[in-house]
Protein backbone atom coordinates (compact mmCIF):
# COMPACT_ATOMS: atom_id res chain seq x y z
CA UNK A 1 0.00 0.00 0.00
CA UNK A 2 0.91 3.60 -0.73
CA UNK A 3 2.90 5.30 2.60
CA UNK A 4 -0.17 8.15 2.47
CA UNK A 5 -2.62 4.61 2.99
CA UNK A 6 -0.45 4.06 5.96
CA UNK A 7 0.25 7.39 7.58
CA UNK A 8 -3.89 7.74 7.07
CA UNK A 9 -4.25 4.95 9.33
CA UNK A 10 -2.14 5.81 11.83
CA UNK A 11 -2.99 9.29 12.13
CA UNK A 12 -0.87 12.30 14.03
CA UNK A 13 -0.66 11.50 17.17
CA UNK A 14 2.36 8.60 16.11
CA UNK A 15 4.46 10.46 13.32
CA UNK A 16 4.79 13.47 11.20
CA UNK A 17 6.18 13.55 7.42
CA UNK A 18 9.00 15.73 7.56
CA UNK A 19 10.21 15.66 3.44
CA UNK A 20 9.44 13.09 0.86
CA UNK A 21 11.12 13.71 -1.91
CA UNK A 22 9.63 10.57 -3.92
CA UNK A 23 6.27 11.95 -2.68
CA UNK A 24 3.75 9.99 -0.65
CA UNK A 25 2.79 7.80 -3.36
CA UNK A 26 5.89 5.42 -2.94
CA UNK A 27 4.98 1.51 -2.10
CA UNK A 28 5.47 0.17 1.28
CA UNK A 29 5.71 -3.24 1.63
CA UNK A 30 7.22 -4.15 5.08
CA UNK A 31 8.37 -2.50 8.06
CA UNK A 32 11.74 -3.55 9.27
CA UNK A 33 13.78 -2.24 12.19
CA UNK A 34 17.47 -0.78 12.13
CA UNK A 35 19.69 -0.99 14.82
CA UNK A 36 23.08 0.95 14.93
CA UNK A 37 24.98 -1.89 16.23
CA UNK A 38 23.26 -3.99 13.19
CA UNK A 39 24.44 -4.39 9.65
CA UNK A 40 21.70 -2.70 7.47
CA UNK A 41 19.36 -4.95 5.79
CA UNK A 42 16.82 -3.33 4.02
CA UNK A 43 15.00 -3.89 0.93
CA UNK A 44 12.91 -1.02 -1.61
CA UNK A 45 9.90 -0.63 -0.41
CA UNK A 46 10.41 -1.03 3.58
CA UNK A 47 9.34 1.75 5.92
CA UNK A 48 12.82 1.51 8.10
CA UNK A 49 12.21 2.05 12.03
CA UNK A 50 15.69 3.41 13.02
CA UNK A 51 15.86 2.31 17.18
CA UNK A 52 18.66 3.63 19.53
CA UNK A 53 19.57 6.86 17.71
CA UNK A 54 18.10 10.29 17.77
CA UNK A 55 18.55 13.32 16.04
CA UNK A 56 21.60 13.81 13.97
CA UNK A 57 22.93 10.54 15.42
CA UNK A 58 20.53 8.57 13.11
CA UNK A 59 21.86 10.13 9.75
CA UNK A 60 24.13 7.14 8.64
CA UNK A 61 21.07 5.03 9.06
CA UNK A 62 19.13 7.13 7.06
CA UNK A 63 21.66 7.04 4.65
CA UNK A 64 22.03 3.71 4.55
CA UNK A 65 18.16 3.38 4.41
CA UNK A 66 17.53 5.66 1.57
CA UNK A 67 21.19 4.08 -0.92
CA UNK A 68 18.97 0.69 -0.37
CA UNK A 69 15.69 1.76 -1.66
CA UNK A 70 13.54 2.50 1.58
CA UNK A 71 10.04 3.77 1.10
CA UNK A 72 10.67 5.82 4.37
CA UNK A 73 12.79 6.16 7.49
CA UNK A 74 11.08 6.88 10.97
CA UNK A 75 13.39 8.74 13.32
CA UNK A 76 12.47 9.59 16.89
CA UNK A 77 13.56 13.75 16.86
CA UNK A 78 13.60 16.21 20.49
CA UNK A 79 13.30 18.99 17.90
CA UNK A 80 13.17 19.91 14.13
CA UNK A 81 16.16 18.94 12.73
CA UNK A 82 17.39 20.57 8.93
CA UNK A 83 20.70 18.59 8.54
CA UNK A 84 17.94 15.07 9.03
CA UNK A 85 15.74 16.40 6.81
CA UNK A 86 18.17 17.35 3.87
CA UNK A 87 19.77 13.78 4.02
CA UNK A 88 16.97 12.30 3.38
CA UNK A 89 15.77 14.64 0.58
CA UNK A 90 19.58 13.78 -0.83
CA UNK A 91 19.36 10.40 -0.81
CA UNK A 92 15.35 10.11 -2.16
CA UNK A 93 13.61 8.86 1.30
CA UNK A 94 10.98 9.91 3.25
CA UNK A 95 11.46 10.97 6.77
CA UNK A 96 8.89 10.52 9.56
CA UNK A 97 9.54 12.27 13.01
CA UNK A 98 8.28 9.89 15.56
CA UNK A 99 7.20 11.19 19.02
CA UNK A 100 9.85 10.69 21.69
CA UNK A 101 7.21 8.88 23.97
CA UNK A 102 6.19 6.53 21.04
CA UNK A 103 6.91 2.96 22.07
CA UNK A 104 9.07 1.19 19.28
CA UNK A 105 7.63 -2.06 19.21
CA UNK A 106 3.93 -0.79 19.42
CA UNK A 107 4.40 1.69 16.41
CA UNK A 108 6.12 -1.33 14.73
CA UNK A 109 2.97 -3.19 15.70
CA UNK A 110 0.47 -1.10 14.36
CA UNK A 111 2.38 -0.46 10.89
CA UNK A 112 2.22 -4.33 10.82
CA UNK A 113 -1.15 -4.31 11.29
CA UNK A 114 -2.06 -1.90 9.00
CA UNK A 115 -0.09 -3.60 5.75
CA UNK A 116 -1.54 -7.30 7.02
CA UNK A 117 -4.88 -5.78 7.02
CA UNK A 118 -3.94 -4.47 3.17
CA UNK A 119 -2.53 -8.06 2.17
CA UNK A 120 -5.91 -9.86 3.83
CA UNK A 121 -7.95 -7.56 1.98
CA UNK A 122 -6.44 -7.38 -1.11
CA UNK A 123 -5.76 -11.64 -1.23
CA UNK A 124 -9.99 -11.52 -1.09
CA UNK A 125 -10.02 -10.55 -4.27
CA UNK A 126 -13.68 -9.93 -5.29
CA UNK A 127 -15.37 -11.09 -2.39
CA UNK A 128 -16.00 -9.75 1.16
CA UNK A 129 -14.08 -6.74 1.32
CA UNK A 130 -13.91 -5.45 4.95
CA UNK A 131 -11.74 -2.76 4.24
CA UNK A 132 -8.13 -2.40 6.85
CA UNK A 133 -8.93 -2.01 10.73
CA UNK A 134 -8.33 1.48 10.92
CA UNK A 135 -10.67 2.41 8.13
CA UNK A 136 -13.42 0.56 10.64
CA UNK A 137 -12.51 2.27 13.25
CA UNK A 138 -12.95 5.05 11.21
CA UNK A 139 -16.76 3.86 10.20
CA UNK A 140 -17.54 3.49 13.53
CA UNK A 141 -16.21 6.78 15.08
CA UNK A 142 -18.51 8.23 12.24
CA UNK A 143 -22.13 5.88 13.14
CA UNK A 144 -21.41 6.57 17.24
CA UNK A 145 -20.20 10.06 17.05
CA UNK A 146 -17.03 9.32 19.36
CA UNK A 147 -13.92 8.05 19.50
CA UNK A 148 -12.62 4.80 18.36
CA UNK A 149 -9.95 2.19 19.82
CA UNK A 150 -9.95 -1.37 19.14
CA UNK A 151 -7.95 -3.51 21.36
CA UNK A 152 -6.92 -6.94 21.81
CA UNK A 153 -7.61 -9.15 24.65
CA UNK A 154 -4.26 -8.06 26.25
CA UNK A 155 -5.44 -4.27 25.74
CA UNK A 156 -3.00 -3.44 22.96
CA UNK A 157 -4.18 -1.03 20.28
CA UNK A 158 -5.25 -2.26 17.11
CA UNK A 159 -6.45 0.43 15.66
CA UNK A 160 -7.84 4.10 16.33
CA UNK A 161 -10.19 6.99 14.72
CA UNK A 162 -8.82 9.76 13.30
CA UNK A 163 -10.14 12.89 15.86
CA UNK A 164 -10.09 16.10 15.91
CA UNK A 165 -11.90 16.32 19.20
CA UNK A 166 -9.73 16.66 22.17
CA UNK A 167 -9.21 12.60 23.51
CA UNK A 168 -8.57 12.36 27.41
CA UNK A 169 -5.60 10.49 29.43
CA UNK A 170 -6.51 7.15 28.74
CA UNK A 171 -7.26 7.42 24.87
CA UNK A 172 -3.78 8.99 24.34
CA UNK A 173 -1.87 6.79 26.53
CA UNK A 174 -3.60 3.61 24.69
CA UNK A 175 -2.19 5.21 21.52
CA UNK A 176 1.28 5.17 22.85
CA UNK A 177 1.45 1.80 23.61
CA UNK A 178 1.50 2.57 27.17
CA UNK A 179 -1.08 1.81 30.19
CA UNK A 180 -4.10 4.54 31.54
CA UNK A 181 -3.77 5.53 35.07
CA UNK A 182 -3.88 2.64 37.56
CA UNK A 183 -6.65 4.13 39.67
CA UNK A 184 -9.22 3.79 36.60
CA UNK A 185 -7.98 0.45 35.68
CA UNK A 186 -8.24 -1.24 39.11
CA UNK A 187 -11.94 1.05 39.29
CA UNK A 188 -12.83 -0.76 36.02
CA UNK A 189 -11.82 -4.21 37.37
CA UNK A 190 -13.80 -3.54 40.11
CA UNK A 191 -16.71 -2.91 38.56
CA UNK A 192 -16.43 -5.94 36.91
CA UNK A 193 -16.33 -4.14 32.95
CA UNK A 194 -13.70 -6.21 31.93
CA UNK A 195 -15.33 -9.52 33.04
CA UNK A 196 -18.95 -8.25 31.37
CA UNK A 197 -17.02 -7.46 28.01
CA UNK A 198 -15.29 -11.11 27.90
CA UNK A 199 -18.27 -12.72 28.57
CA UNK A 200 -21.24 -11.72 25.63
CA UNK A 201 -22.55 -9.19 23.29
CA UNK A 202 -23.63 -6.71 26.11
CA UNK A 203 -22.29 -2.84 25.32
CA UNK A 204 -21.63 -1.79 28.73
CA UNK A 205 -21.79 1.98 29.77
CA UNK A 206 -18.65 3.73 31.75
CA UNK A 207 -19.33 6.95 33.58
CA UNK A 208 -17.18 10.18 33.14
CA UNK A 209 -14.17 10.68 35.72
CA UNK A 210 -13.14 14.38 35.88
CA UNK A 211 -10.65 14.08 38.61
CA UNK A 212 -8.85 11.34 36.61
CA UNK A 213 -8.76 13.53 33.02
CA UNK A 214 -11.60 10.49 32.19
CA UNK A 215 -14.27 10.76 29.32
CA UNK A 216 -17.76 9.36 29.39
CA UNK A 217 -17.37 5.64 27.34
CA UNK A 218 -19.28 2.83 26.20
CA UNK A 219 -17.89 -0.06 25.03
CA UNK A 220 -18.39 -3.81 23.64
CA UNK A 221 -16.44 -6.87 23.63
CA UNK A 222 -15.61 -8.74 19.82
CA UNK A 223 -15.97 -12.58 20.03
CA UNK A 224 -16.04 -15.59 17.59
CA UNK A 225 -18.07 -17.61 19.53
CA UNK A 226 -17.55 -17.85 23.58
CA UNK A 227 -14.15 -17.00 22.53
CA UNK A 228 -13.01 -13.51 23.46
CA UNK A 229 -10.53 -11.85 20.40
CA UNK A 230 -10.98 -8.03 22.32
CA UNK A 231 -12.57 -4.87 22.93
CA UNK A 232 -13.74 -1.96 20.96
CA UNK A 233 -13.80 1.68 22.80
CA UNK A 234 -15.65 4.28 21.96
CA UNK A 235 -14.92 7.78 24.19
CA UNK A 236 -17.14 10.72 23.79
CA UNK A 237 -16.17 13.84 22.39
CA UNK A 238 -16.92 17.20 22.71
CA UNK A 239 -20.37 16.50 21.84
CA UNK A 240 -22.81 13.50 22.95
CA UNK A 241 -22.68 10.65 21.67
CA UNK A 242 -25.27 9.55 18.49
CA UNK A 243 -28.38 7.93 19.35
CA UNK A 244 -27.60 4.84 17.51
CA UNK A 245 -24.43 4.76 19.08
CA UNK A 246 -24.93 1.72 21.06
CA UNK A 247 -26.45 -0.65 17.84
CA UNK A 248 -24.06 0.11 15.83
CA UNK A 249 -21.35 -0.78 18.24
CA UNK A 250 -22.80 -3.92 18.49
CA UNK A 251 -22.59 -4.44 14.79
CA UNK A 252 -19.23 -2.89 14.53
CA UNK A 253 -18.34 -5.65 17.19
CA UNK A 254 -19.53 -8.67 14.65
CA UNK A 255 -17.61 -7.06 11.58
CA UNK A 256 -14.06 -6.45 13.77
CA UNK A 257 -14.30 -9.72 15.01
CA UNK A 258 -14.41 -11.42 10.80
CA UNK A 259 -11.27 -8.67 10.56
CA UNK A 260 -9.23 -10.67 13.66
CA UNK A 261 -9.97 -14.18 12.87
CA UNK A 262 -8.52 -13.50 9.34
CA UNK A 263 -5.50 -12.04 11.04
CA UNK A 264 -5.49 -14.98 13.42
CA UNK A 265 -6.80 -17.93 10.65
CA UNK A 266 -5.59 -16.82 7.12
CA UNK A 267 -7.74 -19.97 5.55
CA UNK A 268 -10.52 -19.37 7.31
CA UNK A 269 -14.22 -19.71 5.59
CA UNK A 270 -15.27 -16.23 5.42
CA UNK A 271 -11.99 -15.59 3.58
CA UNK A 272 -13.28 -17.88 0.50
CA UNK A 273 -15.52 -15.17 -1.00
CA UNK A 274 -18.41 -16.74 0.28
CA UNK A 275 -21.33 -14.13 -1.19
CA UNK A 276 -19.45 -13.57 -4.32
CA UNK A 277 -19.24 -17.54 -4.48
CA UNK A 278 -22.66 -17.57 -3.73
CA UNK A 279 -23.98 -14.90 -6.23
CA UNK A 280 -21.48 -16.06 -8.87
CA UNK A 281 -22.90 -20.17 -9.00
CA UNK A 282 -19.39 -21.44 -7.53
CA UNK A 283 -20.61 -22.60 -4.01
CA UNK A 284 -24.05 -23.77 -3.52
CA UNK A 285 -26.20 -22.36 -0.78
CA UNK A 286 -26.13 -24.53 1.65
CA UNK A 287 -22.39 -24.21 2.10
CA UNK A 288 -22.95 -20.82 2.39
CA UNK A 289 -25.62 -20.91 5.07
CA UNK A 290 -23.65 -23.74 6.96
CA UNK A 291 -20.11 -21.39 7.15
CA UNK A 292 -22.58 -18.39 8.03
CA UNK A 293 -24.19 -20.10 10.45
CA UNK A 294 -27.67 -19.18 9.12
CA UNK A 295 -31.02 -21.66 8.61
CA UNK A 296 -30.84 -22.01 4.13
CA UNK A 297 -34.41 -23.13 4.48
CA UNK A 298 -35.19 -19.51 5.69
CA UNK A 299 -36.08 -16.68 3.81
CA UNK A 300 -33.14 -14.60 2.21
CA UNK A 301 -32.77 -11.01 0.34
CA UNK A 302 -30.20 -9.17 -1.58
CA UNK A 303 -29.75 -5.40 -1.17
CA UNK A 304 -27.30 -4.00 -3.67
CA UNK A 305 -25.76 -0.49 -3.46
CA UNK A 306 -23.66 1.75 -5.66
CA UNK A 307 -21.85 4.91 -4.82
CA UNK A 308 -22.76 8.20 -6.90
CA UNK A 309 -21.50 11.43 -7.97
CA UNK A 310 -17.71 10.25 -8.30
CA UNK A 311 -17.31 11.81 -11.52
CA UNK A 312 -14.72 13.66 -10.74
CA UNK A 313 -12.81 11.09 -8.14
CA UNK A 314 -9.18 9.69 -9.03
CA UNK A 315 -9.12 5.82 -8.38
CA UNK A 316 -7.38 5.76 -5.47
CA UNK A 317 -10.00 8.23 -3.75
CA UNK A 318 -13.03 6.27 -5.35
CA UNK A 319 -11.61 3.08 -3.97
CA UNK A 320 -11.52 4.90 -0.39
CA UNK A 321 -14.93 5.92 -0.58
CA UNK A 322 -15.82 2.98 -1.49
CA UNK A 323 -14.68 1.06 1.05
CA UNK A 324 -16.08 3.07 3.60
CA UNK A 325 -19.56 3.01 2.17
CA UNK A 326 -18.87 -1.00 2.06
CA UNK A 327 -17.49 -0.80 6.03
CA UNK A 328 -20.55 1.13 6.72
CA UNK A 329 -22.97 -1.63 5.32
CA UNK A 330 -21.39 -4.32 6.95
CA UNK A 331 -21.62 -2.99 10.33
CA UNK A 332 -25.16 -1.99 9.40
CA UNK A 333 -25.99 -4.81 8.17
CA UNK A 334 -24.11 -7.62 10.81
CA UNK A 335 -26.13 -5.35 13.47
CA UNK A 336 -29.68 -6.25 11.61
CA UNK A 337 -28.78 -9.87 11.40
CA UNK A 338 -25.77 -11.69 12.52
CA UNK A 339 -25.50 -14.24 9.54
CA UNK A 340 -25.27 -11.21 7.32
CA UNK A 341 -22.83 -10.98 4.39
CA UNK A 342 -21.37 -8.13 2.42
CA UNK A 343 -19.05 -8.17 -0.81
CA UNK A 344 -18.06 -5.95 -3.97
CA UNK A 345 -18.44 -6.53 -7.34
CA UNK A 346 -18.84 -4.47 -10.53
CA UNK A 347 -18.32 -1.40 -8.75
CA UNK A 348 -21.62 -2.13 -6.97
CA UNK A 349 -21.62 -3.64 -3.21
CA UNK A 350 -24.03 -6.74 -2.28
CA UNK A 351 -25.31 -7.32 1.05
CA UNK A 352 -27.14 -10.77 1.50
CA UNK A 353 -29.68 -10.81 4.46
CA UNK A 354 -30.42 -14.10 5.75
CA UNK A 355 -32.96 -15.58 8.28
CA UNK A 356 -35.36 -13.23 8.02
CA UNK A 357 -39.22 -13.48 8.75
CA UNK A 358 -41.61 -14.04 5.56
CA UNK A 359 -43.12 -10.62 5.88
CA UNK A 360 -39.85 -9.00 6.13
CA UNK A 361 -39.35 -5.20 5.20
CA UNK A 362 -35.86 -4.13 4.21
CA UNK A 363 -37.11 -0.55 3.85
CA UNK A 364 -36.48 1.25 6.68
CA UNK A 365 -32.86 -0.40 7.49
CA UNK A 366 -31.81 0.36 3.65
CA UNK A 367 -32.96 4.04 3.88
CA UNK A 368 -30.76 4.42 7.31
CA UNK A 369 -27.96 3.13 5.78
CA UNK A 370 -28.01 5.41 2.60
CA UNK A 371 -28.77 8.21 5.29
CA UNK A 372 -25.81 7.47 7.62
CA UNK A 373 -23.49 7.37 4.20
CA UNK A 374 -24.61 10.85 3.30
CA UNK A 375 -24.74 12.29 7.19
CA UNK A 376 -21.51 10.58 8.42
CA UNK A 377 -19.16 10.72 5.24
CA UNK A 378 -20.28 13.28 2.97
CA UNK A 379 -21.76 10.15 0.25
CA UNK A 380 -24.26 9.75 -2.28
CA UNK A 381 -25.14 6.48 -2.34
CA UNK A 382 -28.22 4.64 -3.94
CA UNK A 383 -29.27 1.50 -3.08
CA UNK A 384 -32.19 -1.14 -4.34
CA UNK A 385 -33.82 -3.97 -2.94
CA UNK A 386 -34.35 -7.23 -3.97
CA UNK A 387 -37.59 -9.20 -3.11
CA UNK A 388 -37.34 -11.50 -0.05
CA UNK A 389 -37.21 -15.25 -1.59
CA UNK A 390 -38.04 -18.36 0.06
CA UNK A 391 -34.64 -19.68 0.91
CA UNK A 392 -30.90 -18.89 0.97
CA UNK A 393 -30.66 -21.04 -2.94
CA UNK A 394 -33.13 -18.61 -4.25
CA UNK A 395 -30.95 -15.61 -3.84
CA UNK A 396 -29.99 -15.23 -7.53
CA UNK A 397 -33.64 -14.07 -8.18
CA UNK A 398 -33.29 -11.21 -5.31
CA UNK A 399 -29.99 -10.54 -6.78
CA UNK A 400 -31.05 -9.90 -10.24
CA UNK A 401 -34.07 -8.21 -9.02
CA UNK A 402 -32.12 -5.51 -7.21
CA UNK A 403 -29.76 -5.00 -10.22
CA UNK A 404 -32.55 -4.25 -12.88
CA UNK A 405 -34.04 -2.21 -10.37
CA UNK A 406 -30.35 -0.01 -9.57
CA UNK A 407 -29.94 0.08 -13.56
CA UNK A 408 -32.88 1.89 -14.03
CA UNK A 409 -32.36 4.06 -10.75
CA UNK A 410 -28.78 4.81 -12.42
CA UNK A 411 -30.78 6.03 -15.84
CA UNK A 412 -33.63 7.74 -14.67
CA UNK A 413 -34.18 8.34 -11.15
CA UNK A 414 -32.61 10.70 -8.30
CA UNK A 415 -34.97 8.41 -5.69
CA UNK A 416 -32.13 7.21 -3.08
CA UNK A 417 -33.90 3.59 -2.31
CA UNK A 418 -36.22 2.06 -4.51
CA UNK A 419 -38.12 -1.55 -5.14
CA UNK A 420 -38.71 -3.37 -8.13
CA UNK A 421 -42.97 -2.54 -6.77
CA UNK A 422 -41.39 1.08 -6.77
CA UNK A 423 -40.33 1.89 -10.49
CA UNK A 424 -41.26 -1.56 -11.90
CA UNK A 425 -42.37 0.19 -15.34
CA UNK A 426 -39.14 2.37 -15.44
CA UNK A 427 -37.47 -0.93 -15.08
CA UNK A 428 -39.15 -2.70 -17.83
CA UNK A 429 -39.13 0.55 -20.47
CA UNK A 430 -35.20 0.94 -19.94
CA UNK A 431 -34.50 -3.33 -20.67
CA UNK A 432 -36.46 -2.40 -23.65
CA UNK A 433 -34.23 0.59 -24.26
CA UNK A 434 -31.34 -1.53 -23.51
CA UNK A 435 -32.24 -3.68 -26.02
CA UNK A 436 -32.75 -1.51 -28.22
CA UNK A 437 -29.70 0.11 -27.80
CA UNK A 438 -27.84 -3.25 -28.66
CA UNK A 439 -29.43 -3.62 -31.88
CA UNK A 440 -29.11 -0.33 -34.00
CA UNK A 441 -30.09 -1.75 -37.04
CA UNK A 442 -33.85 -1.22 -35.36
CA UNK A 443 -34.56 2.16 -35.96
CA UNK A 444 -36.80 4.12 -38.14
CA UNK A 445 -34.56 6.94 -40.06
CA UNK A 446 -37.59 9.27 -40.35
CA UNK A 447 -36.73 9.79 -36.41
CA UNK A 448 -33.47 10.07 -36.68
CA UNK A 449 -34.14 12.52 -39.01
CA UNK A 450 -34.51 14.56 -36.45
CA UNK A 451 -32.60 17.68 -35.50
CA UNK A 452 -32.23 17.95 -31.06
CA UNK A 453 -34.97 20.81 -30.27
CA UNK A 454 -37.65 18.79 -32.73
CA UNK A 455 -37.23 15.84 -31.19
CA UNK A 456 -36.77 17.20 -27.32
CA UNK A 457 -40.13 18.62 -28.17
CA UNK A 458 -41.97 15.35 -30.11
CA UNK A 459 -41.06 12.84 -26.96
CA UNK A 460 -42.12 16.02 -24.49
CA UNK A 461 -45.27 16.19 -26.49
CA UNK A 462 -46.18 12.46 -26.78
CA UNK A 463 -45.01 11.84 -22.82
CA UNK A 464 -47.74 14.68 -22.08
CA UNK A 465 -50.05 12.69 -23.86
CA UNK A 466 -51.36 15.45 -26.40
CA UNK A 467 -51.67 17.95 -23.66
CA UNK A 468 -50.21 20.61 -24.94
CA UNK A 469 -49.79 23.38 -22.22
CA UNK A 470 -48.55 20.45 -20.05
CA UNK A 471 -45.94 19.55 -22.10
CA UNK A 472 -44.85 23.84 -23.20
CA UNK A 473 -44.20 24.10 -19.50
CA UNK A 474 -41.85 21.36 -18.49
CA UNK A 475 -40.02 22.55 -21.35
CA UNK A 476 -40.13 26.51 -20.43
CA UNK A 477 -41.91 27.48 -23.94
CA UNK A 478 -44.90 28.73 -25.12
CA UNK A 479 -47.84 26.36 -25.99
CA UNK A 480 -47.60 27.71 -29.53
CA UNK A 481 -43.74 27.73 -29.95
CA UNK A 482 -45.07 23.47 -28.73
CA UNK A 483 -47.44 23.36 -31.73
CA UNK A 484 -45.43 24.59 -34.79
CA UNK A 485 -42.30 22.58 -33.52
CA UNK A 486 -44.46 19.42 -33.65
CA UNK A 487 -45.96 19.84 -36.99
CA UNK A 488 -42.34 20.67 -38.40
CA UNK A 489 -41.16 17.20 -36.64
CA UNK A 490 -43.67 15.57 -38.70
CA UNK A 491 -43.22 17.60 -41.85
CA UNK A 492 -39.55 16.98 -41.38
CA UNK A 493 -39.53 12.90 -40.71
CA UNK A 494 -42.95 12.61 -43.25
CA UNK A 495 -44.91 10.94 -40.92
CA UNK A 496 -47.87 10.72 -39.50
CA UNK A 497 -48.75 11.10 -36.21
CA UNK A 498 -52.36 9.96 -36.06
CA UNK A 499 -50.73 6.19 -35.96
CA UNK A 500 -50.50 5.13 -32.65
CA UNK A 501 -47.45 2.51 -33.36
CA UNK A 502 -45.78 5.38 -34.97
CA UNK A 503 -46.06 7.04 -31.60
CA UNK A 504 -45.56 3.97 -29.35
CA UNK A 505 -42.18 3.38 -30.94
CA UNK A 506 -41.00 7.09 -31.60
CA UNK A 507 -41.38 7.37 -27.54
CA UNK A 508 -38.80 4.62 -27.35
CA UNK A 509 -36.60 5.68 -29.87
CA UNK A 510 -36.38 9.06 -28.87
CA UNK A 511 -35.80 8.59 -25.19
CA UNK A 512 -32.18 6.63 -26.21
CA UNK A 513 -31.09 9.83 -27.62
Amino acid sequence: MSLRQVLIALGDPLVEVQVAPRGLEVEVSDVVILDPDDAPDVRPGDLVLVIGARGRAALPLVKAAGAAGAAAVAVKVDAPNALLRQTAADVGVALLAVRPDVRWEHLESLVNGVLNSNRLTADAGAGEVLGDLFGLAQTIAALTGGIVSIEDTASRVLAYSRSSDEVDELRRLSILGRQGPEPYLKMLREWGVYRRLRSGEEVVRIDERPELGIRRRIAVGIHAGSQPLGTIWVQEGATPLAGQAERALLGAARVTALHLVQQREPTAAFRENLLASLLDGRMDAATVAGQIGADPARPAAVVVFALRGQEGADRTEHELRRAEMTGLISVHAAAYRRSALVSQSGGRTYALLPDLPPTASLSALTKEIVAAARRHMGLHVQAAIGSTVSTVDEVMISRGEADRVLDAMERDLDAEVATLADVRSRVLVGEVLALLADHPRVRDPRLTALDPELARSLLAYLDAFGDVRGAAALLHVHPNTLRYRVRKAAEVGGFDLGDPLLRLFAQLQLRLA
